[in-house]
């Protein structure tokens, strides 16, 4: 399988990702990243793409257990570090590229056992090519699993990009928010373009653990100066003398949702839609 590392001009997802370091936010969610892939039943010797796997939350637990992985990614800088991980952990079976979830051309049809995207594909600004992509190089009785984010939830992740949307210029115009793939409907529809019946279709709502040793100003300064969306809504607000006011919301958010007992550790729980395919 040939995989593109690059490409010819840097769409504005890509620059989005790599705009800051999503490393520092990811470091913070480790554990939740092995318990999803536990969950899945990934086996040894198992084809697993990750599609827009960061630095590896999900891949290396996958590879950990003897799957061959296979993660791509928009952003360089993660692709980058997911292969600095793979490497310092001598998981030769783990492989990170630059690549589309929008398109992934140069790979073929019906190459892996398990497509796996957790908070990553949905971000991808084409959902409906996200979906009929997963579902093509799907092998047949493969599964699909995604991990996205609920629209209108009243956690963590959902708050976030609830308060930094109220700091930012309107979207543009065909813009498709990437919390519509927390939504049941939406999520069939999608996939049923792409010839899957929902019947096939399952979901769960469960939670992923940020745990951070720190105060909320410490957590809220991970997403501000690393964190792609964040960080615009911080410029946004700037330009308006409204960076204050958008800081005070997201430590108020960080602190009332902050279920830790313990001094300077911060501990937050974010529900998320799991989806599963099967093919």
């Amino acid at each position: 399988m040939t995989l593109q590392t690059a490409t010819a001009t840097i769409s504005p997802n890509q620059a989005l990702w790599e705009k800051g370091d999503f490393t520092r936010l990811a470091a913070t969610m480790r554990d939740s990243g092995t318990n999803f892939i536990k969950k899945t039943g990934v086996r040894v010797g198992d084809k697993v793409l990750d599609l827009g796997c960061g630095d590896g939350t999900t891949a290396l637990p996958s590879a950990r257990i003897g799957a061959e992985v296979t993660g791509i990614d928009i952003a360089r800088n993660l692709v980058a570090a997911g292969n600095q991980r793979a490497a310092a952990e001598n998981l030769q079976n783990c492989r990170f590229h630059h690549g589309d979830a929008c398109n992934l051309a140069s790979v073929a049809d019906d190459s892996f056992d398990w497509v796996i995207s957790v908070f990553g594909a949905m971000f991808a600004p084409r959902p409906a090519d996200v979906a009929k992509e997963m579902v093509r190089v799907a092998k047949p009785g493969g599964r699909i699993v995604m991990g996205n984010w609920i629209a209108g939830d009243p956690t963590l992740i959902a708050q976030i990009l609830k308060i930094s949307g109220a700091y930012s210029p309107p979207p543009p115009e065909g813009f498709i928010s990437p919390v519509r793939w927390g939504v049941e409907a939406d999520v069939i529809q999608r996939f049923g373009e792409a010839g899957v019946t929902a019947d096939q279709i399952s979901f769960e709502r469960e939670t992923f653990i940020f745990d951070l040793t720190g105060t909320a100003e410490d957590f809220v300064g991970i997403f501000r100066d690393y964190y792609g969306p964040t960080m615009n809504a911080y410029a946004a607000a700037a330009a308006n003398g409204k960076d204050a006011d958008l800081e005070a919301e997201l430590v108020d958010l960080f602190n009332r949702q902050n279920t830790s007992k313990e001094a300077g550790r911060m501990v937050l729980p974010a529900t998320f839609l799991r989806v599963t395919v099967q093919v």
